[in-house]
């Protein structure tokens, strides 16, 4: 041990008296300048102690040591607020750890799974994740109040076992505004009655998939917003409920032809990708599938008739497409596709509203991938509403 009043900088109102360094670990014990002595709570500046106590406290690795700080602190006489713990700048109330260290940790974290940044400082990973949820929790707080006119609505796995959440995008800024736990009426609840009856008028669209709780939650609290349906998820609810139930049969069919049977087996991608995604060998193979089975050529026919309803130009147009497309379903004799053709006319007014609303939920997919990327890195989260504060602080929308 021995006197040393260097740094005087490093840690205001306090001076080093003492240091004692190791190859590891470095501690030096800190004392109050009482030439500045404050209250803790108003600020005042006092001259009068009432008692000492010491605390043990972080701070950031000196010379790749980590870096202990024994703290003596005052209970001052405060003439306003009585006896009260010293104002001190770089330290919380309670806290052990200085807070450029909570900020270094906070900021490690937005790049590092939790138990890296507990390694790299010698620190408890539950420490590590309180610490970054208070920040985390600061920044959504200091966002401000959002005034979304349309809404993107849409879901992401959870964990496993089918289990959801579900994400309110604001469409024009990109901002995450809420986050459930799950995908029902009761889960998405909250954000409208938080938004208020204005900000409910306020809605003119949200798009969504064909999910019928979303829906009418909407409608409830937005009688005046448009529903607009994804073209996302209906062409893939088509290929899932359609094509694929047609390239079965077809392979069904050929049990006795076991090569006719394999192609048709191994053509289930070939029918659900988009046909500019293919390569030209893919093309050749997809056009040897269609011209051997009328039933898929049909099926994947009307799928690009489909699809078309998205583009059209105005109501009429899509009211003579939309006719069309009945039409041929009607008329193909297809049970499958019939059944899919009466399921999907319940659903018109939200896949005409794309005329007006030219919206989708492809901005929540993009999301979603990040999303993913954020639960990987960090291996699950135990707390979901840490993982639901990394969400919305890594999206806080465009200025």
């Amino acid at each position: 041990m021995h006197q040393d009043t260097c740094w005087p900088t490093l840690w205001p109102g306090f001076y080093v008296a003492d240091s004692y360094i190791q190859a590891d670990t470095a501690q030096l014990r800190l004392l109050p300048d009482r030439a500045q002595l404050r209250c803790g709570s108003c600020l005042t500046r006092v001259n009068s102690v009432h008692e000492y106590t010491e605390r043990k406290v972080r701070d950031l690795p000196l010379v790749g040591r980590i870096l202990t700080l024994q703290v003596q602190l005052l209970r001052v006489n405060c003439p306003h607020c009585g006896p009260c713990l010293q104002h001190v700048r770089w330290l919380g109330r309670f806290s052990r750890i200085t807070d450029a260290m909570a900020q270094t940790v906070a900021s490690c974290c937005s790049r590092m799974p939790i138990k890296h940044v507990a390694q790299m400082f010698g620190l408890h990973w539950s420490t590590v994740r309180q610490i970054d949820k208070r920040h985390l929790q600061e920044v959504v707080r200091e966002l401000p109040a959002p005034q979304p006119t349309r809404l993107v609505m849409d879901e992401f796995a959870l964990h496993k076992g089918h289990r959801y959440a579900t994400v309110i995008l604001d469409a024009d800024t990109r901002r995450v505004l809420y986050i459930a736990k799950d995908r029902s009426r009761k889960a998405i609840r909250p954000f409208f009655q938080a938004l208020g009856p204005q900000g409910c008028r306020r809605i003119e669209a949200v798009a969504m998939d064909m999910n019928t709780a979303f829906d009418l939650e909407v409608r409830h609290w937005c009688p005046k917003a448009r529903i607009v349906y994804d073209l996302f998820h209906v062409v893939a609810k088509y290929g899932r409920e359609v094509i694929s139930r047609v390239r079965v049969d077809a392979a069904n069919a050929l049990r006795h032809d076991k090569p006719g049977r394999k192609v048709v087996k191994q053509a289930h991608w070939l029918l659900l990708r988009n046909a500019d995604n293919l390569k030209d060998s893919e093309q050749v193979r997809l056009q040897e599938v269609l011209q051997a089975n009328e039933a898929l050529m049909t099926v994947y026919v009307l799928k690009q008739t489909l699809k078309s309803l998205w583009d059209a130009p105005d109501p009429w147009e899509w009211r003579r497409r939309w006719n069309q497309w009945l039409s041929h379903c009607k008329e193909s004799a297809i049970v499958c596709l019939q059944q899919f053709a009466a399921r999907l006319r319940k659903y018109w007014r939200g896949i005409l509203a794309r005329v007006r609303w030219p919206m989708h939920t492809g901005q929540l997919e993009g999301i979603n991938n990040r999303i993913k990327v954020i639960k990987r890195m960090a291996y699950g989260y135990r707390d979901t509403d840490y993982f639901f504060l990394k969400i919305k602080a890594a999206f806080p929308g465009n200025p």
